[in-house]
């Protein structure tokens, strides 16, 4: 792979342009990247490729090497690792809730103390999560309660 940057200080607005033989899946995986940072992620559902604002993510879940993501009315899958999707949505809100779930803060409603140092979080949509004890403290830390 070769990568050319131009620098222009005569352009407005940055362009960027992929130039390949074929669409392979480490250029989907590189373009999927690149919309992130136009906070949006892309995902599928019903064999559609759909392009989803981040806002609109309310938790992210991984079954059976699968990665869900949950709106208030919908459910996609996406083709990110659940560790890739928290690397790059951290400094959006989300939060590590558990090995298999990623919670966008915005969207907590409640906490509860659950057995065993664990927190039942409560969705503005109503579904009840619970943030194991490993991430309980960097929960309450990232919300700024202690």
């Amino acid at each position: 792979m070769k990568i050319e940057i131009h620098v222009d200080e005569n352009i407005e607005d940055t362009h960027i342009t992929v130039s390949c033989k074929k669409l392979t899946p480490q250029i989907d995986k590189l373009l999927a990247m690149l919309r992130i940072l136009e906070k949006k992620l892309t995902v599928s559902k019903n064999d559609e490729i759909c392009f989803l604002d981040l806002s609109k993510v309310v938790y992210i879940e991984s079954v059976d090497r699968k990665t869900f993501i949950y709106t208030e009315d919908e459910l996609y899958e996406s083709d990110f690792k659940l560790y890739e999707l928290e690397q790059q949505l951290g400094a959006y809100g989300f939060f590590r809730a558990s090995k298999s779930c990623l919670i966008q803060l915005q969207y907590v409603k409640s906490l509860k103390a659950d057995i065993n140092r664990r927190i039942k979080v409560t969705l503005t949509s109503g579904e009840a999560l619970i943030v194991s004890r490993q991430y309980a403290e960097g929960l309450k830390k990232r919300l700024g309660i202690d």
